[in-house]
């Protein structure tokens, strides 16, 4: 039986199709959320942090971080040990990752007119019209980010990406599964040995992709046959070295044969390859009215591997730990608005993982106490030596890392 991928514009009876066709085809149902889940299992990575690949927001930090490209790289792994397995159907988002060189895939996008969507959602769940609305924009330009992101294409219903669009204002839910039940049974569709070497060659990809991300790289991979090819996508100024380290971890992965490297199309573009150094804190937030002060610093930072973001206000600040979760604080205490003092309290009380560096060049002795008291990990006067500053932010990743793996 093939695979059967289903992708929708919410509010577009999915959930009945996809029920309905689960019937008719006595086949497993693979949900995003499951996948996610196993994602995590796997990584140690949160399952929202890796759910986050899915929205069209991406975290101030990812440049430095590369965890959007990390969490595909674990759905890949993870989806492609499930199509090792019986019939399935893969429900969201995942479905578009599997490759087209594997051929016994059905995929399938259900959509709708605006009119019909928002019935649906006021008769499903008694959503006003603006309420409806906003939802739906929301999960469209989800959808959109996502395809364009794997595709370069911006309408994530361009019929090029399936083999059915089916109109559901214009078919039952019933018509519908019986159109994807009898088109899954299409010869062209069955297994063949090709198509299983398609999956044995994606998954020995995925594993290579998610070896390489363990190590910092973000790094796409495909495979043939056991040879694997690595390709670079950003500019790098020592190629033959990130060639060579590349190739030895790729090299390690069990099935792999051989190993080669390319540049890819976005090569020259002027973004610069950075690995992820796990040993430096790369989500570091910088809290100062100073602007020239604070960008100079972060300037500073990342010339030491360390990746930061900036906010010039304490309303802004605490904006960005809800929306971007840092893992380190470098904060002032005399800004306009919400000083330092009330922004150390309230993320310790919401976020006490955090780690706080207060540096300022107005504190007191009595400042310093009640800060260490609310919880900061230091307390550093301007100006800073900037190895100073450096060692302290290694000390508070260490402290990190430390918790994260349960040693204290």
């Amino acid at each position: 039986m093939s695979v059967i991928t289903v992708f929708n514009g919410i509010f577009c009876m999915e959930d009945s199709v996809v029920r309905e066709t689960l019937d008719r085809t006595d086949s497993r149902l693979i949900t995003d959320k499951k996948l996610v889940a196993e994602a995590s299992k796997l990584s140690g990575m949160g399952e929202s942090k890796i759910a986050q690949a899915f929205s069209t927001k991406t975290s101030v930090f990812n440049k430095f971080t590369h965890e959007r490209e990390r969490s595909v790289a674990l759905l890949r792994l993870v989806l492609a040990e499930t199509l090792s397995s019986d019939s399935v159907i893969i429900f969201g988002y995942c479905g578009h990752l599997i490759p087209r060189e594997i051929t016994h895939v059905l995929r399938v996008c259900l959509i709708a007119d605006m009119n019909f969507r928002l019935s649906v959602a006021n008769k499903e769940r008694g959503l006003s019209e603006k309420e409806a609305g906003k939802l739906i924009h929301k999960h469209d330009e989800d959808c959109a980010a996502w395809v364009k992101t794997l595709f370069s294409k911006k309408d994530p219903w361009n019929s090029s990406l399936y083999d059915i669009v089916i109109p559901m204002n214009k078919k039952s839910s019933q018509e519908a599964a019986t159109l994807i039940d009898e088109n899954a049974g299409r010869d062209v569709l069955q297994v063949t040995e090709g198509s299983k070497k398609a999956v044995e060659a994606f998954l020995l990809a995925a594993r290579v992709e998610v070896a390489l991300a363990k190590e910092g790289h973000n790094v796409n991979a495909s495979a043939r046959n056991g040879s694997v090819t690595l390709t670079i996508n950003k500019h790098v100024l020592m190629l033959h070295r990130l060639e060579e380290e590349l190739k030895s971890i790729a090299d390690k992965v069990e099935g792999v044969t051989s190993v080669k490297t390319e540049v890819g199309k976005d090569y020259y573009q002027t973004d610069i390859y950075r690995k992820h150094d796990f040993d430096m804190p790369s989500k570091v937030l910088l809290v100062d009215d100073e602007r020239e002060f604070v960008q100079t610093l972060s300037e500073r930072l990342l010339m030491r591997q360390m990746g930061s973001a900036v906010a010039y206000d304490g309303e802004s600040a605490l904006h960005l730990v809800k929306e971007d979760e840092p893992e380190v604080m470098i904060l002032d205490l005399k800004m306009p608005g919400i000083d330092g003092m009330e922004v150390l309290r309230r993320v310790k009380e919401t976020r006490p993982e955090i780690e706080v560096i207060i540096l300022t060049g107005h504190g007191s002795e009595v400042d310093r106490d009640v800060c260490m008291k609310l919880g900061a990990f230091a307390y550093l006067q301007k100006p800073v030596d900037i190895d100073v500053l450096s060692d302290t932010l290694k000390r508070a990743n260490e402290k990190i890392q430390e918790k994260k793996n349960g040693k204290s």
